[in-house]
């Protein structure tokens, strides 16, 4: 998956559901690897665990993270590894090509996702006072102003400076060509009476 070109709101939606099952795939799959190197313990329960997105993203940069990495499941870390890598790509392919359907540079993926998971990803390292409300009011704004621009709101109509507009090459694969013959245009019925003979004639100069 390329990170250039344009891709549709549908589109985007699908890579989030996508995703989705991915990452309760890989929550089945450590439960199964637990279930099988239990060996008959009394009392085993199966979860799927579909938390897994953003958030783990941005615990990455997140030093607490790493504090007691021992105490982290060895299965569960390869899993949660694999599935992160695989997210992070599909995540920024997909949402950059999206910005490009909107006409706007990848860069505004900073404002849209970045700032605000980094402030919620920390909010509860800064201080509780009220001079903290703008900025937690304006991560909430571009959260929101992210979510309806990327997920809501229809892309530029024909070519923009990153691409074709991907639903006029759904609308071309639908429609008929232009070039096909019309029959009705350049067929027509003459009347028995008249000369030449009556019956279906092409049209001089069709």
């Amino acid at each position: 998956m390329r990170f250039d070109g344009r891709v549709n709101r549908a589109l985007l939606w699908q890579a989030l559901l996508i995703v989705a099952l991915l990452a309760g795939l890989l929550g089945v799959i450590g439960q199964v690897i637990h279930l099988v190197g239990a060996r008959g313990t009394s009392k085993l329960s199966l979860t799927v665990d579909f938390d897994f997105g953003l958030d783990d993203l941005f615990k990455l940069v997140d030093p607490r993270t790493y504090r007691s990495p021992a105490s982290f499941d060895r299965t569960d870390m390869i899993l949660k590894s694999s599935g992160l890598a695989l997210f992070t790509w599909i995540f920024l392919a997909t949402t950059i090509k999206r910005l490009h359907d909107r006409d706007r540079g990848g860069w505004w993926i900073i404002p849209f996702c970045v700032a605000p998971g980094l402030y919620s990803q920390f909010s509860d390292l800064l201080p509780n006072a009220r001079w903290m409300l703008p900025f937690s009011l304006t991560a909430s704004t571009l959260w929101l102003w992210g979510f309806i621009d990327m997920f809501c709101m229809p892309g530029s109509e024909g070519h923009n400076r990153f691409g074709p507009d991907p639903l006029a090459k759904v609308e071309d694969a639908v429609s008929p060509s232009a070039d096909s013959w019309d029959q009705s245009r350049e067929i027509e019925i003459v009347p028995p009476s008249a000369s030449p003979p009556g019956g279906m004639h092409v049209k001089r100069g069709a």
